[in-house]
């Protein structure tokens, strides 16, 4: 029995062909109006739905397709599924965790360097030939926190303590006794303790805005941040306030609160580096979601466990 999936995602073209090899039929459908003449006019047929943490499954959505049967989310995030009204309907879901977990690190990882060793205005007044030699800290020996250790986050971790000599602090939902790193109870006592705070944990309500004015404060004035996780996760506004006042000393950010815009006052900050959310792509990485996406929904229709289940 063929098995037909609506693709919402736009990020993974290349590798959906993994999907129809393995004997899926796709509907695509990844800008808002095909999505909803998809919804609309394959309802009826609609077996599994292929999404991503921003664009999520709504529950009206959910309501429209009454054969559906599992959402797969491509990457950590999903934020934007209706958990509540999939579980109502017996319906799993699936994630990406751990599929793009080497990109989000590298990615995480250049936007730091590029943040304190001022990469971007190097490079712009160079082109101009300024030749301004700005002095700018240094990486290895420094402290660096980690908010969410979970796939990338430790991806993270493992690549700073052991390329750079980092001492490595994280705070999680629960302290990870198998690792050589320090737990620190709240992320308040983590900025407090580092040079670095990099935000790796997914958004969602139960994540939002836990890096607020008072975490940066902590985070102090010689301090960056880099958020390759959510926007949600950090407060924009405290963040702009920060940075304007040199209460931090910068911020490497690839998440924003209404993707594709930009807030305009992060935009005119000289100590941003920006990137429009792509830590987590590249091909390998693209490659590699696609191909836990066929697994799971092979072990699905089989009737075997999915690979990576979310709970509410």
């Amino acid at each position: 029995m063929t098995h037909t999936v609506l693709v919402l995602v736009e990020t993974v073209d290349d590798y959906l062909p993994l999907l129809e090899h393995a004997g899926f039929h796709l509907i695509r459908a990844q800008t808002p109006a095909l999505r909803a003449e998809a919804v609309a006019r394959h309802g009826a047929t609609i077996d599994a739905v292929l999404t991503r943490g921003p664009l999520g499954l709504y529950a009206d959505e959910i309501a429209a397709l009454p054969e559906l049967k599992i959402i797969c989310v491509i990457g950590a995030g999903y934020e934007e599924v209706d958990l509540a009204a999939a579980a109502a309907r017996g319906i799993p879901v699936t994630n990406g965790a751990g599929a793009n977990a080497v990109a989000v690190a590298d990615h995480a990882l250049a936007l730091l360097f590029a943040v304190v060793r001022d990469i971007a205005r190097a490079d712009a007044s160079t082109r101009l030939g300024q030749w301004h030699r700005v002095i700018s800290p240094s990486i290895s020996g420094k402290r660096l926190g980690i908010l969410g250790l979970g796939a990338a986050g430790l991806a993270i971790a493992r690549r700073a303590a052991q390329g750079f000599d980092m001492p490595v602090f994280y705070h999680n939902r629960r302290p990870r006794n198998d690792l050589p790193y320090t737990y620190c109870e709240s992320p308040l006592a983590l900025a407090a303790a580092v040079d670095f705070l990099i935000v790796a944990t997914p958004g969602g309500a139960s994540t939002r805005h836990l890096v607020d004015a008072a975490v940066l404060d902590a985070l102090g004035p010689q301090g960056f941040l880099v958020n390759i996780g959510r926007a949600s996760v950090v407060a924009t506004d405290d963040l702009v306030q920060a940075l304007q006042a040199q209460r931090i000393a910068g911020a490497g950010l690839d998440v924003f609160d209404a993707e594709p815009a930009v807030p305009e006052a992060l935009k005119a900050l000289p100590n941003v580096v920006l990137t429009p959310h792509v830590a987590g792509q590249s091909p390998e990485a693209a490659r590699d979601t696609v191909q836990l996406v066929v697994r799971n929904l092979q072990a699905f229709f089989a009737g075997q466990p999915v690979l990576t289940p979310v709970t509410a």
